[in-house]
């Protein structure tokens, strides 16, 4: 039976605790005739990997292989003709299901369903191998090696709605778009998603040495969040015959709302993808006098999925890489990628290599 990678339960309260990693066999559910077998080559770590090993997250499945992100090749298809198409081809996998093409949300009246360590979906990417239905499965962009194709899909879902999607049109030529927090994977390919769509891009991080990257991957410039004024800053940085933003790309939520008062074009609009720094945020007076717009972004539909896919291939991007460790039975290792995702050390994805790539020198 195919190895996968689960937590294990342990006693301890949530935000206290931090469940083991655990290696375990599961067995594969027999084929329906739009099903798959994937034979998994990599798969990537997410910030909802992490909250579930510190009980964070809802619904946690212990004995449910965690990851959401991965790309493999397919092995072996049930009977239809839409499966077998995708015998021996590279791919990979739409991270959640329940949501077609609804710009608003999920269709499913039972909500969104992401794979990964919870009951709510019985998959997750750190496996041997497993079974999916042909129609959640993306051909991996060829200029992609398995490293940086499974570093792809959620992170990438993510910031395509929340950059390109949820921004209101303000992420095109000449408007001035700013990421927070650079260094994590969706913040990542939000500013290669709005750099390819010719925005001028700032980015803000705790870390001179993050903003220089930022920079060489085509950020105009950026400033450090924990030096006092950094919104005045930041705006002193801005062109001359534009001196706001059009939109915000957030992923901490914090204080936000309040920066935002200063740095947004009245009506300008902030997308927030996640809030790392804590569940809550305030919303307050000013931000309404500014008719300043806050939407909330999780993950995307299926269709946004082949629309990123596509933007990717189309401009040949590729997610950074942080690092990467190699096998499922090496837990010392795969543990010391969640450190790095803890202590907020990385700046790019975080890789589990679960067959080594042949023949290639690409991540």
């Amino acid at each position: 039976m195919p190895n996968a990678l689960t937590v294990k339960k342990v006693d301890g309260k949530p935000g206290s605790v931090y469940y083991p990693l655990d290696l375990i066999t599961i067995p594969l559910p027999a084929l329906g005739e739009n099903d798959v077998v994937v034979s998994m080559r990599a798969a990537a770590l997410n910030h909802r990997d992490l909250f579930i090993r510190q009980h964070l997250y809802p619904a946690i499945g212990f004995g449910v292989p965690l990851l959401a992100d991965g790309c493999g090749v397919v092995i072996s298809t049930g009977k239809s003709e839409a499966a077998k198409q995708w015998l021996d081809k590279r791919v990979i996998l739409n991270p959640g299901t329940g949501w077609t093409d609804s710009e608003e949300g999920p269709e499913d009246p039972s909500g969104y369903k992401i794979m990964g360590g919870t009951k709510i979906n019985p998959l997750g990417t750190a496996a041997d191998e497993l079974v999916i239905n042909a129609s959640e499965l993306e051909e991996a962009p060829p200029h992609l090696g398995d490293i940086a194709a499974a570093a792809l899909p959620l992170a990438g879902l993510t910031a395509w709605r929340a950059t390109m999607v949820k921004t209101g049109g303000n992420v095109k030529a000449d408007r001035n778009v700013l990421i927070t927090g650079i260094g994590g994977g969706v913040a990542i390919l939000a500013l290669l998603f709005a750099s390819k769509a010719r925005a001028n891009v700032w980015v803000t991080s705790g870390s001179h040495e993050k903003i220089k990257i930022a920079e060489e991957l085509g950020a105009v410039g950026g400033v450090d969040y924990k030096e006092d004024r950094w919104d005045r800053t930041l705006l002193d940085m801005l062109p001359q015959s534009r001196r706001f933003f059009d939109a915000i790309v957030d992923g901490a939520g914090g204080d936000v709302v309040d920066k935002a008062t200063k740095l947004l074009k009245p009506g300008g609009i902030i997308s927030c993808y996640g809030m790392t720094t804590g569940p809550k945020m305030s919303w307050s007076m000013p931000a309404v006098l500014h008719n300043i717009e806050l939407r909330g972004s999780t993950m995307g539909s299926r269709k946004e999925f082949a629309d990123m896919v596509k933007f990717v291939e189309k401009n040949r991007i590729s997610p950074v890489v942080f690092k990467v460790t190699k096998g499922l039975k090496n837990l010392e290792g795969i543990d010391g990628l969640f450190q790095d995702m803890k202590s907020g050390s990385q700046f790019g994805k975080l890789v589990v290599e679960i067959k080594e790539e042949l023949g290639s020198s690409r991540l």
